[in-house]
C-alpha cells in the first residue's frame, strides 16, 4: 500500500517496487522481501550520491493499478516466486514498450531461473534474455560496475562467508530489449542487491558489498531517467 505519509509531486522520482503473486502465499519470498527497509536506505543514499530530485517515500504499486504507468522504473525482488497471469503479462509489456524500465534482483540457482524465464516469456515471447555486455552505458553512467560483484544476503556473516545459494554460484547480469535497441529489463541473478540495501546501516554486513550495490544502483536509475 501507499505510505501513509506519501505525497505525489509529478515533478519528483519515485523508487516504486511492484506488487506480484507469488507461487507460495505467504511465503518469506516474494515482492515484499526486504521491504521496506532496503527501499528506504537505497533513498537515502540516492539523496546524498546524486542530484535526482526523489521523492521521501516510496510506493508500492500492483501490476494492476494504472498509476503504475506515471513511475518510469520499476523494482522486484525474488521473482523466481513470481507468478504473472495473461492481463499481468499484457500490462507490463505494454508499460515497458511504452519506455518503462524494470531492475528485476535476488533470484538463484537454475530452478528460480527457469521459473522466472517462463513468466517473461508470457510478456516476451519472442524477445531473448541475453547477457549486458560490460561496454554497456548501464555500467558506466557514473560508476564503472562492469566488474560484476556476487552480493550476498546477510546470512554471509554466519555461514562462513559464502556469497552463492543453492546452485546459483556466479552472479549474473542480462536484459531485454526493445526493437530500437533500448534496455528495457535488467536481470541481476544469482546475487541480493536488496539485501545489500537493507543491511548497509549494519556493521556486521561488509561494505565491499553495500557500496557496490549502491553503485550499482545510482548506474540502473541513472541509466533509466536519461535513456
Amino acid at each position: 500500500r501507499v505510505p501513509d505519509n506519501f505525497t505525489k509531486e509529478s515533478n519528483q522520482f519515485v523508487f516504486t517496487r511492484l506488487i506480484y503473486n507469488g507461487r507460495i502465499p505467504g511465503y518469506y519470498k516474494n515482492w515484499y522481501t526486504d521491504y521496506p527497509r532496503a527501499d528506504r536506505n537505497l533513498i537515502a543514499v540516492l539523496k546524498r550520491l546524486t542530484n535526482i530530485n526523489i521523492a521521501d517515500q516510496e510506493r508500492v504499486v500492483p501490476i494492476n493499478d494504472p498509476d503504475l504507468f506515471k513511475y518510469p522504473l520499476i523494482y522486484s525482488s525474488e521473482v523466481g516466486q513470481m507468478v504473472l497471469t495473461d492481463e499481468d503479462a499484457a500490462i507490463l509489456r505494454r508499460y515497458l514498450e511504452r519506455g518503462g524500465f524494470w531492475i528485476v534482483d535476488d533470484f538463484w540457482g537454475t530452478f528460480e531461473w527457469s521459473e522466472f524465464a517462463a513468466q517473461m516469456r508470457k510478456i516476451f515471447p519472442y524477445r531473448e534474455i541475453k547477457d549486458i555486455p560490460r561496454d554497456h552505458p548501464l555500467f558506466h553512467v557514473m560508476y564503472d560496475t562492469d566488474h560484476i560483484i556476487q552480493t550476498p544476503s546477510l546470512a554471509y556473516v554466519f555461514n562462513g562467508g559464502i556469497t552463492w545459494e543453492v546452485d546459483g554460484f556466479e552472479a549474473e547480469c542480462k536484459g531485454i530489449w526493445d526493437d530500437s535497441g533500448r534496455l528495457m529489463v535488467v536481470i541481476n541473478h544469482n546475487t541480493d542487491l536488496g539485501d545489500a540495501y537493507e543491511w548497509s546501516d549494519d556493521p556486521r554486513y561488509p561494505n565491499k558489498f553495500s557500496g557496490y550495490a549502491f553503485r550499482v544502483a545510482v548506474n540502473f536509475i541513472m541509466y533509466a531517467l536519461s535513456h
